[in-house]
């Protein structure tokens, strides 16, 4: 049987679902440095603060939230406001179905579009799978956060990956919100093509 799935925008609604997807990676992981799953209320109010000014995008297969990837402020001060960094989470019963990589493309272009210049993400040294995952997806290796953080009982090494969305220029625009490009004809086509590729690979 062949599985519909549907790449768009998160909403607060999807809190509990898309808390689903993440809570196992806190509870049974050093993928994530968080000791204690957040709350719904706790994850929406994330959702909120994040879609003010990022894109986040959920891919349902079924109706069912397989998975979800999202830009976020890498460091908050003025000068770093170009370099976002990026996440993917994916339930893992939706693993090698092409979703991480097609949410990361759409979530690239939306990026793009809002005028950031690099992408950052760390990931943990011994999650092969997602290290090898970024550097398919044009990412390079930049350094090692040697032993950044302790959980379940053992110290932890971060990677951390940049990707280039585009040339640096002098005087860059400040980046637009997330709002700005949803009614463009381009954010749209970005949807289009995405969910026609998703639903046509897998």
């Amino acid at each position: 049987m062949h599985n519909n799935y549907n790449i768009r925008l998160i909403t607060p609604a999807d809190a509990e679902a898309a808390l689903e997807v993440y809570a196992p990676y806190v509870r049974n992981t050093g993928i994530s440095f968080e000791y204690d799953v957040p709350t719904i209320a706790e994850f929406e109010k994330k959702i909120e603060k994040i879609t003010s000014q990022y894109p986040w995008l959920v891919c349902e297969c079924d109706s069912v939230i397989a998975g979800y990837a999202y830009g976020s402020t890498h460091r908050d001060r003025t000068g770093y406001q170009w370099s976002p960094e990026v996440t993917v989470y994916l339930d893992e019963r939706f693993h090698r179905r092409g979703i991480a990589s097609a949410l990361y493309t759409a979530l690239f272009k939306m990026l793009k579009m809002q005028g950031y210049y690099n992408l950052f993400a760390g990931v943990l040294v011994t999650n092969t799978k997602s290290v090898e995952f970024h550097r398919a997806m044009g990412f390079e290796d930049i350094g090692l956060f040697k032993n950044i953080g302790y959980k379940l009982g053992e110290w932890h090494t971060n990677l951390w990956l940049q990707h280039q969305l585009q040339e640096p220029i002098p005087n860059p625009a400040t980046p637009i919100g997330i709002n700005e490009i949803l009614n463009t004809a381009s954010f749209e086509e970005i949807m289009t093509e995405v969910n026609h590729t998703i639903n046509n690979r897998i």
